[in-house]
C-alpha cells in the first residue's frame, strides 16, 4: 500500500488487521501484561474509520466489509471504555479478584505466624514441620524432598550449635515469612 485512501480493498484489509491488533493489545492491558492503554493504535483505527465514514464506497462488498468493521470497532470501543471506567472507579472484576486473593494470602501468612509465635512452650517438631511446609507452599517455594526426619536432624544440629554458643538451656524454633520466603527462626531461652 503506497498511500492510504488509494485502494479501498487494501485499506480495509489493513483496517481489519489493525483492529485485531488493537483488540489483542487491549486484552493484554486488561490482563495486566501491558502497562499502558494502546492509544496510538486506537487513534490510527479511529482515523481510518472516520475517513471511510465520510467517503462514498461504491463497491457493495467493500461497503459491507467496512460497515462490519465499523460495527465491530464500535462494540469493542464501548466495551473498552466501560472497562477503563470500571478500573478508574475501582470496580473492575479482575483487579478486585487479584486484590482479594492477595489480601487472603497475607492474612493466612500473618495468622500462621501469630499462631506459631503465640505458643509459650514452643511448638513440637511435627507442628514446626507442618507450619514450615505450609509456609513454603504458600510462598511458592515448595517443599519437595523435605521430610520430618530431615527437618528434625537440621533443627537438632542448629539447637546444639546455639546451646554451645549461648549457653542456654532451651532453644525455641518458629516459622516466619520474610520478604516472600519461609524461614525458621531460633530463639535461645535462658532460665
Amino acid at each position: 500500500m503506497a498511500q492510504f485512501g488509494k485502494d479501498i480493498a487494501d485499506d480495509l484489509v489493513l483496517l481489519d488487521h489493525k483492529l485485531k491488533q488493537l483488540k489483542n493489545e487491549y486484552d493484554q492491558y486488561f490482563l495486566g501484561t501491558r502497562k499502558r492503554v494502546p492509544q496510538m493504535l486506537r487513534a490510527e483505527v479511529n482515523k481510518m474509520i472516520a475517513i471511510y465514514t465520510n467517503i462514498s464506497i461504491n463497491n457493495t462488498g467493500n461497503r459491507f466489509k467496512f460497515n462490519n468493521l465499523r460495527a465491530r470497532y464500535s462494540a469493542f470501543r464501548r466495551l473498552w471504555d466501560d472497562n477503563l471506567r470500571k478500573i478508574e472507579e475501582g470496580r473492575y472484576e479482575r483487579h478486585l479478584f487479584k486484590a482479594d486473593l492477595h489480601d487472603r494470602e497475607r492474612n493466612d501468612i500473618a495468622e500462621r505466624r501469630s499462631q506459631v509465635q503465640a505458643r509459650d512452650g514452643g511448638p513440637s517438631q511435627g507442628e514446626i514441620f507442618e507450619a514450615y511446609v505450609n509456609a513454603r507452599e504458600s510462598t511458592g517455594q515448595g517443599a519437595k524432598g523435605l521430610t520430618p526426619e530431615k527437618l528434625s536432624k537440621l533443627l537438632a544440629k542448629q539447637e546444639a550449635q546455639i546451646r554451645k554458643k549461648t549457653g542456654c538451656e532451651q532453644v525455641k524454633f518458629r516459622v516466619v515469612v520474610e520478604q516472600g520466603k519461609a524461614k525458621l527462626k531460633a530463639t535461645a531461652v535462658k532460665r
